[in-house]
């Protein structure tokens, strides 16, 4: 009768593990599913932390995304963070912002900080095109999937970023090409055009230079005189017009790569005795509400919209990352143009 107890009694222990074992692997909530698989603790960890794709991702845990802003050096800046930031809390996602103050080393930090704390997604909007590819690099070692935004980089390697969201800004300076050339193609003169650029070295400022200065090469008397960074800023782009008007008598067309940079050299052109819109034809780009204003008043004849309300794009393209599924590595702003009278029936509707 002692030796049946003692098996009996090892076979309700063994039946006793056997459930046990089986309830671990059947929940997946469960603390004790890898130790009853026979997995060991790191390696549930590991399991658990696994959520690059979004398919082992915690359930109930927002979704982490960094994000590092260019600045705040205009209108358009300041309507695209808010966008963002507005657009991640309506999401609910967790979102980790940080201002680069237009220094790309602070925009470097700011990356690796976001690998470091291990977010979802990183996305952010380049100072500059180049000098990225070791940090991209460090954050595709670490599995961490990037966003570019508004503006895109130089890399041969496209596997360090999973997409580019944003304007084409080569076909924005096209537009402004376009308009001009339109508005001169029976010119019998020389058109003499100064161009306020972006920050040097910007996806921005090299693509709507280049994009202008192809349109405008059909007609020989379209001639850019002088052409000169504004950093996009409304202070710069009114020094740098004053300089313009110093240095060159005969001015007739300003074609400025942002609405801040035209509204401070509309301030410099008043400030001459001169008048902007007629004496001085002015293209911008961008299409922010001041701008636009600018424009209803004749100030500037003619605007192409870059718009940067970007932040429910960012939102879908970040979730559908995680969510594993597939992007078209560009994805293009759809975007239009003004001239002053259309700028006038649309300025009460604008929302930035």
């Amino acid at each position: 009768m002692k030796k049946i107890g003692k098996v009996g009694a090892a076979l309700t222990l063994s039946l006793m593990m056997i459930m046990i074992s089986a309830c671990g692997n059947g929940n997946g909530n469960n603390g004790n599913a890898a130790a009853g698989s026979g997995n060991n603790k790191a390696e549930a960890t590991a399991a658990a932390e696994t959520d690059t794709t979004g398919n082992d991702k915690e359930a109930g845990k927002p979704l982490v995304l960094g994000f590092s802003q260019v600045g705040a050096e205009s209108g358009w800046r300041s309507a695209n963070t808010k966008s963002i930031q507005e657009s991640a809390k309506e999401a609910g996602y967790d979102l980790k912002f940080s201002d680069a103050q237009q220094k790309q080393e602070n925009q470097i930090k700011a990356l690796r900080s976001f690998i470091q704390q291990k977010v979802d997604v990183i996305a952010f909007s380049p100072v500059v095109e180049s000098g990225w590819d070791t940090v991209l690099k460090e954050a595709k070692d670490a599995g961490i999937p990037v966003v570019l935004t508004d503006r895109a980089v130089d890399s041969k390697d496209k596997s360090l970023y999973v997409t580019f969201i944003g304007s084409d800004f080569v076909e924005e300076g096209r537009k402004a090409g376009q308009w001009l050339s339109d508005q001169y193609k029976d010119a019998a003169e020389d058109v003499n055009i100064v161009e306020l650029q972006g920050t040097t070295g910007s996806a921005p400022a090299n693509d709507r230079k280049s994009g202008f200065a192809e349109v405008i090469a059909s007609n020989p008397h379209l001639k850019v005189v002088a052409s000169q960074t504004g950093d996009f800023t409304r202070a710069k782009g009114k020094e740098v017009m004053q300089a313009f008007l110093k240095s060159n008598k005969n001015i007739d067309v300003l074609y400025a790569h942002n609405d801040d940079m035209a509204l401070g050299a509309i301030q410099a052109i008043e400030a001459a005795g001169l008048k902007p819109g007629v004496d001085i034809k002015i293209i911008s780009v961008d299409a922010v509400k001041d701008g636009m204003q600018a424009a209803s008043e004749g100030k500037i004849n003619f605007i192409v919209e870059c718009n940067p309300l970007l932040g429910p794009q960012l939102m879908e393209a970040a979730q559908s990352i995680v969510d594993g599924k597939t992007l078209e590595p560009r994805i293009v702003t759809i975007e239009s143009t003004f001239t002053s009278e259309q700028a006038k029936e649309v300025l009460a509707s604008r929302q930035y």
